[in-house]
């Protein structure tokens, strides 16, 4: 049997020696809540497979039902190499949703919390000689409102703007094999104004006469190299690039220009290697100057698309890695230069490939419902997760801990979920200062570097209107609601219109809604240019986001098919982004 999704799942941090446990596991639905008390991880007769990494309610996963399941057990055996014999072995979960228990040949290695983030165990001392087995158990309550959940819905049949929920692993398992001593994590962060790059990292179990080499490259060249003495288990280096230049050297990151470095962390102890990990990263800056939004010192307008990352067959998991790039393609083909990844946190494949072919990435936090105190305690939690893993991705320019006042239902009165929007930015600058962070996207903002709106008016002209003046921009409520919550003001930052449009056109087999409607190819052209274009002539607006970038179960408000087709030529869309006539473009597509 095939594989699925066979490749490397964590592309910034690469060693060679690594087992991939997605396909075929045995599988338990333990809707009685019986399998701890029974002991379902030493013996039990599993009486369905599934196909992981892909969740039951996924016509992938084999199962393909959306019944309410909340605890769900899965089972597998797996051999390890025989050159493994001596090293450390660590078992990684891309992700699973929301709650996971791990054994291993009967023994409980780990639990984790946070259905859209990684985690791992060390299994060294629990696998045996031959086969070894593995249980998970995954608890994901479908009714439990604080649990940041995202579009995921609360009720069997997805409807409105809500869809199928995804329950236990959807991202790939794995396990690696590392020395007794290994790099556990690094931090990388580009200063193109001094061309420099600070590198963090932490390193288990440092002994004496161990050092760590740092050997960074570009296009094969070799930049800059570094040989650290390991005397502690954490540290930093600040490395200067002979070869940079901001002004000429053409090896900034952009989405023009996708330039990345590559660098090979290497742990040697007497001349031997102990571990080798490769990376890479992406010399950027975004800041705002002035109330402008500047990528590497520069002004930089910003043409975003509402991408939900769902599909058909995987629901949250792409099907393959051309999937993810394909999307990526479709974007940029049409005219776009980033991406608002849209109440999920994304697989760290897309983020790769949008580092690869040159995309923004606003990271969304998936949110919850309700705002209580186990919501307060799970999305700090789950964010702080997110920000680390994601931290070295170039494309991410932007994060954005809360959309539409989601989970704070009682922002604009509320002085403690005020509060909790407010910690939620500084928590995040306080993270990573590189980036711009959004208090809560859409409306209701305490504190955000960019003012950020919603805004479905299908009118050219009363959008005009509107976005004609700072004035008229204050005063508007599009979504009857405020922009800033009472007691906090606009000072000055940048205005994005970062949802608009929506517009509901058919081109497949099944109905649906969007938030105005095209009837032919040429209407949804003519309806798409008087949204976007009173958005770009408008004197201060400095970027957008359009909803959305493909159909997504029963909404039909994309700009492709659910199944990725284009709905019209997508040279159309680009000419309307750039500004240019599209009229003599032909609307069918080739």
């Amino acid at each position: 049997m095939t594989i699925p999704r066979p490749e490397y799942p964590r592309p910034q941090f690469v060693r060679t020696d690594w087992m991939n446990l997605n396909g075929e596991w045995k599988f338990e639905f333990d809707d009685e809540n019986k399998g701890i008390a029974e002991k379902w991880y030493e013996k039990h007769e599993y009486s369905q497979t599934i196909n992981v990494p892909f969740c039951y309610q996924s016509e992938l996963s084999g199962i393909g039902i959306t019944d309410f399941h909340d605890i769900v057990w899965y089972k597998r055996k797996f051999l390890l190499p025989e050159e493994w014999k001596n090293k450390r072995l660590l078992l990684h979960f891309g992700a699973v949703d929301y709650r996971a228990s791990v054994w291993i040949n009967g023994q409980f290695v780990c639990s984790h919390e946070g259905g859209h983030t990684p985690f791992h165990a060390e299994i060294t001392h629990v696998v045996k000689d031959g086969e070894n087995e593995i249980v998970v158990r995954a608890e994901d309550y479908s009714k439990e409102l604080d649990q940041p959940r995202g579009k995921q819905y609360w009720k069997e049949k997805s409807e409105s703007i809500f869809y199928t929920r995804t329950t236990g692993i959807w991202q790939t398992v794995w396990i690696e094999a590392v020395a007794t001593t290994y790099l556990e994590k690094v931090k990388m962060t580009p200063n193109i104004d001094t061309d420099e790059i600070l590198i963090e990292y932490v390193v288990n179990n440092v002994k004496r006469n161990q050092q760590l080499e740092i050997e960074i490259s570009f296009d094969g060249q070799l930049v800059a190299k570094d040989i650290v003495h390991l005397t502690e288990r954490k540290g930093r280096r600040q490395i200067y690039l002979h070869d940079f230049n901001v002004h000429d050297s053409g090896r900034l990151w952009s989405p023009e220009h996708p330039n990345l470095y590559d660098v090979v962390f290497t742990i040697k102890e007497n001349g031997c290697v102990l571990d080798r990990v490769e990376s890479y990263f992406g010399m950027r800056k975004i800041s705002v100057e002035n109330g402008i939004i500047m990528l590497n010192n520069r002004p930089y307008y910003m043409k975003l698309v509402l991408d939900q990352g769902y599909f058909p067959k995987g629901i949250l998991t792409p099907p393959s890695d051309e999937d993810i790039k394909r999307d990526i393609q479709l974007t940029k083909e049409m005219g776009f230069n980033g991406v608002r990844k849209h109440q999920k946190i994304e697989d760290p494949r897309y983020l790769y490939w949008a580092d690869k072919l040159g995309l923004l990435v606003w990271g969304e936090m998936a949110n919850s419902y309700i705002y209580t105190e186990d919501a307060i305690r799970r999305i700090a939690s789950e964010w702080q997760e997110a920000i680390e893993r994601d931290y070295n991705h170039p494309s991410i320019v932007v994060w954005v801990p809360i959309n539409e006042s989601w989970g704070v239902p009682r922002l604009l009165a509320d002085k403690r979920q005020q509060a909790h929007a407010l910690s939620l930015y500084y928590l995040t600058k306080s993270l990573d200062s590189t980036r711009l962070v959004i208090s809560n996207d859409g409306w209701e903002h305490t504190k955000s570097d960019i003012c950020t709106i919603h805004d479905y008016e299908p009118d050219k002209e009363t959008l005009k209107e509107r976005y004609r003046t700072i004035e008229n921009i204050l005063r508007s409520q599009p979504g009857h609601r405020f922009i800033y919550v009472p007691g906090y003001e606009y000072h000055n930052e940048p205005i994005l219109v970062t949802e608009f449009g929506g517009i509901a056109y058919k081109k497949s087999h099944w109905d649906g809604w969007g938030y105005s409607g095209a009837e032919n190819d040429e209407d949804f052209a003519e309806r798409y240019y008087k949204v976007v274009s009173a958005i770009l002539e408008s004197p201060l607006v400095q970027g957008f986001c359009y909803t959305q970038l493909t159909d997504v179960e029963q909404e039909i408000n994309g700009l492709l098919t659910y199944d990725r087709q284009p709905k019209i030529n997508p040279n159309i869309i680009r000419a309307i982004n750039e500004g240019k006539d599209y009229k003599r473009i032909p609307c069918e597509v080739k």
